[in-house]
């Protein structure tokens, strides 16, 4: 049977997380260090218990691949097919082939043990913070969701991972909002200068360049670059793989 019998009520404010590891040591770790960090955890040793777990609304599923009545990927399909959880891999399968398939299934990221709890933590908020700004952008088509941030193009306003409003002047708004929607491509520094020009200001590159500083030092948070330099053309939108 799985650790915790399935709630009817999740306690507010919390996230819920099912732990899927048959192994009864590792699962028990899990399910407490992350109940002590304030996640909902229900615990499953197999396909069948994560299943019945599941008929609870879920947030995030940690997922080993190799379990007693049944393969963790092929699981992972059911998951995304039924449910809108994240799904963080937890295996002692460390292969290429096993990693690769594994995020090109279902996953948002593929562990191998042993288990660094706090860095299992910080990807499990990671996760969580991302599918709640998609869940934002999506309420809203004038909205685009990029990394940790929301840019909603008819406030014209920048939102960070806790929803606050990121302070940008016109001139900032207005360059990455041209690089947000060129959805990775180079933009170069003479279409920027038309993007950020006004009858009241001389721009030129270096105001691009100076602008595009500006803008580096607000957008932090994850440590994940967002805007990247295209050498001999400009700048674009370059969000490296996701924690």
């Amino acid at each position: 049977m799985a650790d915790s019998a399935l709630r009817e009520l999740r306690p507010i404010g919390r996230e819920r997380l099912i732990v899927v590891e048959d192994d009864p040591v590792t699962r028990t770790m899990l399910v407490g260090y992350f109940s002590e960090n304030n996640f909902d955890v229900v615990g499953a040793g197999t396909c069948a218990e994560c299943r019945q777990a599941l008929r609870a609304r879920t947030d995030l599923v940690f997922l080993d691949v190799q379990l007693p009545d049944g393969d963790g990927f092929e699981l992972a399909k059911e998951i995304q097919a039924t449910s809108n959880a994240g799904i963080i891999f937890v295996t002692r399968r460390d292969t290429d082939v096993d990693r690769i398939l594994g995020l090109e299934i279902a996953g948002d990221h593929y562990v191998t043990k042993p288990i660094n709890l706090r860095d299992l933590l910080a990807r499990a908020r990671s996760v969580l913070r991302r599918r709640s700004i998609d869940r934002k952008a999506a309420r809203n088509h004038n909205s685009i969701a990029f990394g940790d941030w929301i840019i909603d193009l008819t406030r014209r306003e920048l939102l960070g991972s806790d929803g606050k409003p990121v302070a940008l002047t016109r001139a900032e708004f207005d360059l990455l909002a041209a690089l947000v929607g060129a959805d990775g491509r180079p933009l170069s520094r003479d279409y920027l200068i038309e993007v950020v020009s006004n009858r009241q200001a001389e721009v030129d590159i270096r105001t691009v360049d100076a602008l595009v500083a500006r803008l580096r030092r607000k957008l932090v948070g994850s440590g994940t670059p967002v805007i990247a330099t295209v050498t001999g053309v400009g700048y674009k939108l370059a969000l490296s793989e996701r924690l």
